[in-house]
């Protein structure tokens, strides 16, 4: 059981009418595309893409992109809004975790990292660096909280799979980032001498 199944948080196009209103007040909705697409993948894979908004985005901005979920409700409201777009459920935290293709960048926004089952965001980030074209990138933002998964442990497993730290910021517009951020965007990228 993950975070994200054992919570209330809502699905669907619940989750997308909650994104349509901060847009409607006037809220920026595409801070996570523009941090992305500053690094020029040719190639994107949204793991953790929910109802598709980041994949939508950057697939205007002319990516390739797959966005994987396990949410079946997720992946239902982004296939309705994208059709054209490969959406592919599974999880992101299973051994056997296989596309068959490699990505320039591989994106965990979202806060996925801290919806994994505890202890399981080690093979998650594992099973990113595996999906990664040479020199590609890991970019993830999540929240930070006391006792919770941090930045020093995902600097560990990144390393641990041959990625290293490329960026860091507290926010998805590239704000500086301290020891009292509550919030972290991370970029790793694969090691030139990663296997």
């Amino acid at each position: 059981m993950t975070r994200w199944t054992e919570g209330d948080v809502p699905r669907g196009d619940r989750y997308d009418d909650r994104f349509a209103r901060l847009a409607a007040s006037g809220v920026y909705m595409h801070g996570e595309a523009d941090l992305v697409d500053s690094y020029g993948p040719a190639s994107v894979l949204d793991a953790g893409c929910g109802t598709g908004r980041l994949a939508i985005e950057l697939a205007r901005r002319g990516r390739s992109v797959v966005g994987v979920d396990m949410d079946d409700v997720m992946l239902e409201a982004a296939r309705r809004k994208a059709p054209e777009i490969a959406w592919v459920q599974a999880d992101l935290e299973d051994p056997d975790f296989e596309l068959q293709r490699r990505f320039d960048a591989a994106v965990l926004a979202g806060n996925v990292l801290i919806f994994v089952t505890p202890g399981h965001e080690g093979p998650l980030i594992a099973n990113m660096a595996r999906h990664l074209a040479p020199g590609g990138r890991v970019i993830a933002g999540y929240t930070l909280r006391p006792g919770g998964f941090g930045v020093e442990e995902h600097d560990l497993l990144a390393r641990a799979v041959g990625l290293v730290l490329e960026d860091r910021w507290s926010t998805w517009d590239r704000e500086p980032f301290g020891s009292d951020c509550d919030y972290a965007v991370s970029v790793h990228r694969l090691d030139d001498q990663a296997g």
